[in-house]
């Protein structure tokens, strides 16, 4: 195959069917699935998902792997190749609205794009996702381990675990230089306005680790630190509290008491 990965994309192509099963088992794939995949590289997971449900949105950066992937398509009509940044694109005008995200996301986004849909695609239902073993790790942390940070938070709120599979290095060409693991979580709460101040409070707590969550959010200018304080204090926390320590519900609740 002419197609060369681009480690700059940060590009690992699928090489083993056989995870595919894997992948499939963990979203519960059906007949009538809209499906969104971010990523679709040399359309091996895109042309397994296409013969398992009704529609496939897929998204692609690299427009030099748009040959292979259209020749790996073939005649499938539930198939829309999108060309673009995922980042970037309106995903939530895709028609029809994709209900799971199914996707070997590329190593360096693949933070961004899972923040981003949790409330950017308010029509996905379930996630399972591959991605690097570390950022797997770090969805479903505890609070007060090294995992556990901004990701952590938001994930937790939005849903819970319902799979999760290591996965070797061989099954990618070229083989990364990291392990990996399939992920599946599915959505148990649904984001409105809420989120975007959330999400900047969530990422100003863990934006200087070592500090403080009071000093942490005031070197962020999002609150001084008698705000912050007096936040914590409402929620029954000392003001010298670490993000880390906190659960995911009191994020809530400090965002609510500073308004």
């Amino acid at each position: 195959m002419s197609a060369r990965p681009r480690r700059e994309l940060g590009q690992h192509f699928l090489a083993d069917p056989n995870i595919l099963e894997v992948a499939g088992r963990l979203a519960a794939l059906a007949p009538d699935d809209v499906v969104l995949e971010v990523g679709a590289g040399l359309g091996i997971l895109t042309t397994y998902l296409a013969d398992r449900v009704a529609h496939v949105h897929a998204i692609e950066l690299d427009r030099s792997l748009e040959p292979a992937l259209r020749d790996a398509v073939g005649p499938r009509d539930n198939v829309e190749l999108v060309f673009g940044d995922a980042l970037a694109l309106r995903l939530d005008s895709l028609d029809p609205p994709p209900g799971k995200l199914v996707a070997n996301l590329p190593y360096q986004v693949a933070t961004p794009i899972l923040m981003e849909s949790l409330d950017g695609l308010p029509s996905v239902g379930l996630w399972t996702v591959m991605v690097q073993r570390e950022v797997a790790d770090r969805l479903f942390a505890e609070p007060g381990t090294r995992a556990y940070g901004a990701v952590s938070v938001l994930v937790q709120l939005t849903g819970e675990r319902t799979g999760f599979h290591p996965v070797g290095r061989a099954v990618f060409r070229p083989p990364p230089n990291v392990d990996s693991a399939l992920v599946a979580f599915r959505r148990t709460r649904e984001w409105g306005d809420e989120y975007p101040p959330l999400k900047r409070l969530v990422q100003a707590a863990f934006a200087h680790r070592r500090k403080t969550l009071a000093n942490s959010l005031e070197l962020s200018g999002l609150a001084s630190r008698a705000e912050a304080g007096e936040a914590l204090a409402q929620i029954g926390r000392e003001p010298g509290v670490r993000a880390e320590a906190l659960a995911p519900a009191e994020f809530v609740a400090i965002a609510d008491a500073l308004g």
